[in-house]
């Protein structure tokens, strides 16, 4: 990778939610105390100090529609000026990949509806110093929820902006001490075809896994997500936990984390085994490298009607192009 200044892309404050889609954007971050200094503007932003209570965000599905409940206030600090309008909540709900369930989209929902996500539990693992086995309401006790409305690119060239609810994974990471030799992280998916009827199809390698380079997990913006739209998450978006990196196509963003391990060696993942000439192990957003099947270069924002253009690591590549100089975009990218 040539070592020119990336920037992130920048949007139009003025193109922020229209009210009918995000509520008030004003009302909506009041009614779960997030309005402070700024709020209004800082878009792609973290909003520290904002704990769920625990039946809001361990739902059943009785409960999904609670919302985020505030606690203690902290500083408010931005990682990116997004402002571009935020997806409907029926949209982000309404279609989504989950083939766990179903490969149609619009069928997740249904399919998945008595999806139990009480009790949970994350185990943390391998290459670490304090092994531990998290329960979702430790999380939750542990970490500060924040708002951070980022940028969704599927590699199939649709698109979305998902206002997540959650923390960063290097929070977690770091309670469990990383060792010095730990250099990936692999995530792991629940298994459980009667829960999950698309894992009954014996021509996928169960149970979905995915991983990253330790320093991409670490990275600032790679947030472990609790809830969307202020609520807690329903079972088509990867309840109760699932990982988001911006930067990444979103098959990255493994769903449903039952199991999180540090180790040496870079993991195999899910659609690297199943299409290893399409999906590569970076997966990292690049309008300039097609997909073998279909052009990167432009997006389908789902709700508007004409293509985007489609920017390098999702509009992203300020904050995170350093994590690969020197690497080749067009081997390394896919």
């Amino acid at each position: 990778m040539d070592d020119k200044k990336h920037e992130s892309v920048q949007v139009k404050s003025s193109e922020i939610t229209p009210e009918h889609l995000y509520l008030s954007r004003r009302e909506f971050l009041k009614s779960i105390g997030l309005v402070g200094a700024g709020a209004l503007l800082a878009a792609a932003c973290k909003r520290h100090g904002q704990t769920p209570s625990t039946t809001a965000t361990n739902p059943s599905p009785a409960d999904v529609s609670k919302t985020f409940a505030p606690s203690q206030t902290s500083a408010i600090s931005s990682t990116d000026k997004l402002g571009e309008p935020i997806t409907s909540y029926e949209n982000i709900t309404g279609y989504t990949n989950y083939y766990e369930f179903t490969v149609n989209k619009r069928d997740v929902g249904e399919v998945a509806k008595d999806f139990m996500t009480t009790p949970w539990e994350v185990a943390v693992g391998g290459r670490v110093n304090k092994p531990r086995t998290f329960g979702f309401e430790d999380l939750l006790k542990l970490f500060s929820q924040e708002e951070r409305i980022y940028r969704f690119r599927c590699v199939e060239a649709w698109s979305m902006v998902i206002p997540w609810v959650g923390f960063p994974l290097a929070k977690l990471l770091k309670e469990v001490e990383p060792m010095s030799d730990a250099a990936y992280v692999r995530f792991e998916t629940l298994l459980d075809p009667e829960q999950m009827p698309g894992q009954k199809a014996d021509n996928f390698p169960w149970p979905y896994a995915e991983g990253l380079r330790l320093d991409e997990a670490m990275h600032d913006l790679t947030i472990l997500a609790t809830g969307l739209y202020g609520k807690s998450l329903l079972p088509q978006n990867g309840a109760p936990i699932r990982a988001v990196i911006p930067w990444k196509y979103g098959f990255k963003s493994i769903k449903s984390i039952i199991k999180i391990e540090l180790i040496t060696d870079q993991p195999d993942t899910f659609w690297t085994k199943v299409g290893p000439q399409e999906y590569g192990f970076y997966a990292n957003v690049n309008p300039d490298v097609n997909h073998p099947r279909w052009s990167q270069a432009t997006e389908h924002r789902i709700g508007e009607d004409n293509p985007r253009k489609t920017f390098l690591f999702n509009g992203y590549a300020e904050e995170v192009a350093d994590l690969y100089k020197g690497m080749d975009l067009t081997r390394n990218f896919d």
